[in-house]
């Protein structure tokens, strides 16, 4: 039985909670809804900017006392941003959600944004950015969305630039947190062994005292997928490539056609790219496929990291893959293990309350509803062999691939 609850306070924070009594421990996150798609070009990474700032300090406290605080209970504090929202997270012992709620509240509610600190952690977040570019099988990924959808803010890294970061004034990061730091742009969720009747105690003696503003309209343009072919010519060991084609969005009910999809193709040890092309080729150390879903648009990607001499057979047999599962029904006890797979993988990470607490954050932000385990399943064992084939033949023939390469080697080379 699953003990979900939703309430909306009178300043607009919309709290979502889900009691589990058997943990011990209680994860809470503060979900604001914006990220990196929110921004203009000239503020690119402003948002995961000021993840790191609240970190900082506040009017109240040191950073060296926000770090210490929860450490000195055992518990965890973190943070990060996606191109649709950032997320504030603690994780604790049950005895201590008072003391995890104060931090969070503070943090949201009372963040210094000091320039000196302004400077020096726009300083570590252009390390950060260096570290990355240092991590091809990490980049490549940045790189597909780029060129799928060039010119639209789904395309642009959330780490933003060096460039975007070092320009980015004290003014423009005070004006963004006012814009959308609102507790109408709030999500509270929580997970664990705690009453729904406790956090809203918490909330309203916390954050009721914040005044809702309004939030800036957006209506961005729908992406539009581009099957483009680019290469990123690098001294590396290995090529990265990534295939691309168009997904479907987060709140489409297909979502659960794709998850099984992926699952085939390369979700897991026994997915037809990772069998095919490591262990009956030994192609590649590290291939697979992944989805991911946006709130007006999706990506399905294939990625393997292989030897240059490698690449032409590895793509031959990733597009072989791709072609197979729209044209061939899927046997039965493959359909059938690709379906245990995702639901095992999923009930498994039930049992972690962060887990559970960023799938409540998350369902409320994108879909404003809640999704039940059993729903879930309902939906995951419902999918047949035709609906991934007809599903696949419209995202994979829809409007063409795109290929990125990433590595020792040129688009003539590739010919």
């Amino acid at each position: 039985m699953v003990l979900y609850h939703k309430s909306i306070l009178t300043n607009g924070i919309r709290v979502v909670t889900e009691e589990i009594p058997m943990f011990s421990s209680v994860a809470i996150g503060f979900w604001v809804n914006v990220g990196s798609k929110r921004e203009v070009p000239s503020e690119a990474g402003i948002s995961h900017l000021i993840e790191h700032l609240l970190f900082k300090g506040t009017h109240q406290r040191s950073a060296r006392e926000i770090a210490e605080i929860l450490d000195s209970v055992g518990g965890q504090l973190n943070a990060f941003t996606s191109k649709e929202y950032t997320c504030y997270y603690a994780k604790v012992l049950a005895q201590h959600f008072m003391l995890a709620f104060d931090v969070l509240s503070d943090m949201f509610l009372n963040p210094k944004l000091s320039p000196e600190d302004t400077e020096r952690e726009k300083k570590v977040v252009q390390e950060e950015i260096s570290m990355y570019e240092d991590s091809p099988d990490e980049l490549v990924h940045d790189l597909l969305a780029q060129t799928v959808w060039a010119n639209h803010p789904l395309g642009r890294p959330v780490l933003g630039t060096r460039d975007s970061v070092a320009n980015l004034t004290s003014e423009q990061i005070h004006s963004f947190f006012q814009r959308f730091y609102a507790p109408n742009n709030l999500v509270v969720a929580v997970a664990g062994n705690i009453k729904h009747e406790q956090v809203m105690a918490a909330c309203e003696k916390l954050l009721s005292p914040a005044t809702p503003v309004p939030i800036p309209t957006f209506d961005p343009s729908i992406p539009q997928f581009r099957a483009d072919r680019k290469f990123f010519t690098r001294n590396l060991e290995q090529v990265h490539l990534c295939i691309g084609a168009p997904g479907v969005t987060a709140e489409d009910e297909k979502n659960y056609v794709i998850d099984v999809a992926n699952s085939i193709l390369g979700g897991g040890l026994s997915s037809r790219l990772f069998q095919h092309i490591r262990e009956d080729q030994g192609l590649a150390y590290s291939v697979y496929s992944y989805h991911t879903a946006y709130e007006d648009s999706g990506l399905f990607a294939v990625y393997a990291g292989l030897s240059k001499d490698n690449l032409k057979e590895g793509f031959r047999l990733a597009h072989q893959e791709l072609e197979a599962i729209i044209q061939n029904p899927i046997p039965t006890t493959e359909l059938n293990r690709a379906k245990q797979q995702v639901l095992g993988s999923f009930f498994l990470g039930l049992e972690n309350t962060t887990n559970r607490m960023i799938r409540l954050g998350k369902q409320e932000l994108t879909l404003n509803r809640f999704v039940s385990p059993e729903e879930v399943k309902e939906k995951i064992i419902a999918v047949a062999s035709s609906d991934i084939q007809n599903l696949c033949a419209h995202l994979f023939g829809k409007q063409g691939l795109a290929t990125v390469v990433l590595g020792p080697v040129t688009e003539e080379e590739m010919v």
